[in-house]
């Protein structure tokens, strides 16, 4: 009977010790679901406050408009032919300096002007065109060059061309006694930081790109030099951190402007692109929600060259756009995810580095 008794007791007992951890380890599996499920909604609450952040600050160094300059300046270019190469300039009244504009690679230098009575074949893509109206606007003359090929080409021969013109334009228009500054974008870029030196320049941009800093002689008296670069290109970015770095050994005064994504709205485009139709716009938004091709705050999950957006397009009977406007809601849509683009959206610090290195 003891030992019966003795045995049920201990069959008791460890089965009151077996309920009790079942039940210790269902709380501490309850527990950590629990955590689990606040911790994810306090990240959500802090990635939707980093977004919100992130947007506004967007839309603050995003909101200037196509025309936002209309009341300050006009768009009345001058086409010539030089040397078998296509230059584009305005001078505005009392200019204070002049602006040598480089395209990147497939560009040329109607993309910089509106279509009009005096440049028919220009194309006035959106990021170009507000470039060259912030710089006559800010007093500058503006000069645009088309590269004799698809891509600027590094050798002496084009920067010879290109100094050659400059300096032929400058003489004609009697503009000898004015600073001169440039801005290269990509391909552009590369080129710009080559010509300096060949020709001297008060101060020089390089956009998306990271110059050629490694095939030429620094010597102290090279421009004033500000990157204005993607971060997202995490190879260029370390180009530039070094590059940064070498010119300031050099003496040389060096700034660095970092361009971000921007989250589109159903006005981005409109707001952006001379002429754009509203409901294109809107629509191809909703599109792109329906899709997933833009996350819930509107920010852009792939570059916009990835994205198969024309074929969207195709599909929906009750869309359909102009086809002159095909590379500017390219160019924009490239500009929002913020890898590889012209920009016009940090134009005013690039021309306040114009501004600061004048004399």
């Amino acid at each position: 009977m003891l030992n019966n008794n003795g045995y049920k007791s201990k069959q008791r007992s460890s089965a009151a010790s077996a309920h009790i951890c079942r039940n210790q380890v269902l709380v501490m599996c309850f527990t950590l679901m629990l955590m689990l499920v606040i911790l994810f909604l306090v990240f959500d609450h802090i990635r939707d406050s980093d977004a919100k952040v992130k947007s506004s600050l967007a839309y603050d160094s995003h909101k200037q408009k196509w025309n936002n300059f209309d009341s300050l300046v006009k768009l009345h270019p001058t086409r010539e032919f030089r040397n078998g190469t296509d230059l584009i300039w305005q001078v505005p009244e009392s200019p204070k300096g002049i602006l040598f504009l480089a395209h990147g690679c497939n560009g040329k230098a109607i993309n910089f002007w509106d279509k009009s009575f005096e440049c028919p074949d220009c194309v006035g893509l959106p990021e170009e065109r507000l470039l060259v109206l912030h710089g006559l606007a800010e007093g500058f003359a503006v000069i645009t060059i088309s590269s004799a090929h698809r891509c600027w080409s590094i050798g002496n021969n084009e920067v010879l061309v290109v100094k050659d013109i400059l300096e032929w334009w400058i003489g004609e228009r009697k503009l000898e006694k004015l600073p001169l500054v440039a801005l290269g974008a990509s391909s552009g870029g590369y080129f710009v930081s080559l010509l300096a030196t060949a020709k001297k320049f008060n101060s020089i941009v390089l956009m998306i790109a990271e110059g050629m800093f490694e095939e030429i002689d620094i010597e102290k008296d090279y421009p004033p030099t500000l990157f204005v670069h993607m971060p997202k290109d995490f190879y260029r970015q370390r180009k530039i951190d070094e590059y940064v770095e070498v010119l300031k050994g050099k003496g040389i005064d060096v700034g660095v402007v970092e361009c971000m994504e921007f989250p589109l709205s159903p006005d981005t485009l409109i707001d952006r692109i001379p002429g754009m139709d509203q409901h294109f716009s809107r629509t191809l938004f909703e599109v792109f929600k329906e899709r997933g091709l833009i996350d819930r705050n509107g920010y852009m999950k792939q570059d916009g060259r990835k994205i198969k957006w024309r074929k969207v397009i195709q599909e929906r009977i009750n869309l359909a756009i102009d086809e002159r406007l095909v590379p500017h809601v390219q160019e924009e849509l490239n500009l929002a995810f913020a890898y590889h683009e012209m920009t016009s959206v940090h134009s005013d610090r690039i021309f306040k580095w114009f501004e600061s290195h004048l004399s």
